[in-house]
């Protein structure tokens, strides 16, 4: 069996490499996705979660005076937080908190929008007796979809930069 596994490992490789992947920050923080991405300001948000998804992908850019900004992100937030799992006596036995963002990438010389799209995440909470550790899960849910969403946005912004400055095709 083992002597089937170099060549097979070998012919996959070769197939990979065909295929046109490579490697998304190729290059490093010198490659073109981190040098687009230092261009980039991201706007003002609203809000405590506005502030969090902000702040995260201010950390994923790393564009804090690298560059003069040629691009500037604006973001809208919709943040709820939905009950269910109802007892008899109607109380809610679990919550599910939402994250969605809108987001575009606005070409600021021209005021060109040149990425407009959607990201988003959820997570389930369990409502126990104790409000505090309510209110503790919920901000908790909180933070990590703000993360979750910041990835989502970076990973498509870099997508964008990754091919330069055109909408990358869906795939066939």
């Amino acid at each position: 069996m083992t002597r089937w596994l170099a060549p097979l490992a070998l012919g996959a490789s070769l197939a990979l490499g065909g295929c046109g992947l490579h490697p998304l920050y190729a290059g490093g923080s010198n490659g073109v996705v981190a040098n687009a991405l230092a261009t980039v300001e991201v706007a003002p948000i609203a809000g405590q979660s506005g502030w969090l998804v902000r702040n995260a992908l201010n950390d994923r850019i790393g564009a804090a005076g690298k560059a003069p900004s040629r691009y500037r992100l604006e973001v809208e937030l919709d943040d709820q937080i939905t009950g269910f799992g109802v007892r008899t006596d109607n109380s809610v036995t679990r919550e599910r908190r939402t994250l969605r963002a809108r987001y575009r990438l606005v070409e600021q010389d021209k005021g060109t929008v040149v990425l407009d799209a959607t990201a988003g995440s959820d997570a389930g909470i369990d409502v126990v007796t104790s409000e505090y550790a309510v209110i503790a899960a919920e901000q908790s849910a909180l933070e990590r979809l703000t993360e979750e969403l910041a990835d989502q946005i970076v990973a498509r912004v870099a997508l964008y930069a990754a091919h330069n400055g055109k909408p990358p095709q869906a795939a066939q």
